[in-house]
């Protein structure tokens, strides 16, 4: 019988990116071939084409996503079977958001008793606990500084309850702190930051007075630790932004992508990449365009039975495959089922497929039936940052 020591260490390593990122702690701790091996295959350059990793919540729960997008145009998508795993890690929470930046996992709990950070490659956890408290409408961004210190941004902005609150939390030194910010913007609490290159990008708007951009981007600079200028969304529709049309992603965390959603006759979506990202300048490239419009359910007026944009919840992109993985549910679109968590793969030329996301757990029925799955923007890169850092061992006396 051939066993696991008697196969090639390339074909060990292959097998290795088959196991989820949240198994690999028992094998890294087997012995040091199998360590070496994770490193090289997991977290090396040979993780460039393997299957796209990731993580959801839904119902307060979080999932591990895995698909498998090489070649998915030339086989008409047949071999797309993602695989969908509950994690036993968080069995006695329930988490509301997860957010992720350089291997790392900012879980948010839905009793607003703590912030859970989480690297499921090292299997390492921190629970963190409010400077306060904790707020129901608090907004939350994860990033590292120039010199990758870890932090997290936690920023609390209500007008009508005169509300203002924003701080930040360093891993290293283990503390809050509060920041001097008085925005003359506004970030919906439903609009979801995302981590590019340490620093973490988000779509607002102008909260009153004439300025050259209603709607545009903002940067959170985790080394400066303050906002930077507006910086330009991509030309895109003739009307203004808003919330609901405007979606951000990211590539490997080093692009930023912009999903939008032009609702006139028609529904078209809009993705576009950056070729360009400083905290202080952008450039953009469209990356693909899509037609929703044929894929959509339309009742007897031939009106949509909602906007499709109430079924995004999250998306990323392959740019060697030319796809993009839109994650929502499928009551807008045409499935055999109904209220189902769903991924949409788009491509050139018309390409569309639906892919159930059987693993998911259930929608409850009610008003929230519809609600879609939040997916980690991009897809989960493992790294070796260490959360807890190992105690020194005191000398013996001789």
């Amino acid at each position: 019988m051939t066993m696991m020591c008697d196969l090639p260490p390339e074909l060990v390593g292959k097998i290795f990116t088959k196991i989820p990122i949240t198994s690999l702690r028992t094998v890294r701790s087997t012995c040091k071939l199998w360590n070496a091996l994770t490193k090289i295959w997991v977290l090396g350059k040979a993780v460039a084409r393997q299957p796209c990793a990731g993580f959801m919540t839904r119902n307060s729960r979080v999932l591990s996503v895995r698909f498998d997008l090489q070649g998915i145009r030339k086989t008409d998508g047949e071999l797309v079977d993602p695989s969908i795993k509950q994690l036993d890690v968080f069995n006695q929470v329930e988490i509301i958001k997860v957010f992720h930046c350089h291997g790392l996992l900012l879980c948010i709990l839905e009793d607003k008793s703590r912030l859970v950070v989480w690297n499921p490659y090292l299997g390492q956890t921190r629970r963190i606990r409010p400077k306060t408290d904790f707020h129901r409408y608090d907004r939350y961004a994860l990033g590292y500084d120039i010199n990758h210190n870890h932090k997290i941004l936690r920023f609390l902005d209500d007008d009508q309850k005169n509300l203002l609150d924003y701080e930040i939390y360093d891993l290293s030194s283990k503390s809050w702190r509060v920041l001097k910010i008085t925005p003359d913007w506004y970030v919906y609490f439903n609009h979801r930051g995302v981590s590019v290159n340490g620093n973490t990008y988000f779509f607002a708007h102008e909260k009153e007075g004439p300025h050259g951009w209603k709607d545009f981007l903002l940067c959170f600079d985790f080394t400066k630790e303050r906002f930077g200028p507006r910086l330009p969304l991509p030309s895109g529709p003739s009307e203004p932004y808003n919330e609901d049309t405007v979606t951000l992603s990211c590539v490997r965390e080093e692009q930023l992508a912009v999903l939008y959603e032009m609702d006139c006759h028609d529904v078209i979506l809009e993705i576009w990449v950056t070729t360009r990202i400083e905290s202080n300048a952008l450039s953009w490239s469209k990356f693909l365009k899509v037609d929703m419009t044929p894929h959509l359910v339309s009742d007897s007026n031939d009106r949509f039975t909602a906007r499709f944009n109430e079924a995004i919840g999250s998306f990323f992109i392959d740019e060697e495959e030319k796809v993009a993985v839109v994650f929502g549910v499928d009551g807008y679109v045409k499935t055999k089922t109904t209220g189902c968590p769903t991924a949409f793969i788009s491509g050139e030329d018309g390409y569309f497929k639906t892919v159930s996301l059987r693993g998911a757990p259930n929608v409850k029925k009610s008003r929230t039936k519809y609600f879609p799955p939040l997916v980690c923007s991009s897809f989960y890169l493992p790294s070796l940052v260490q959360i807890n850092k190992p105690r020194k061992r005191k000398k013996r006396d001789n």
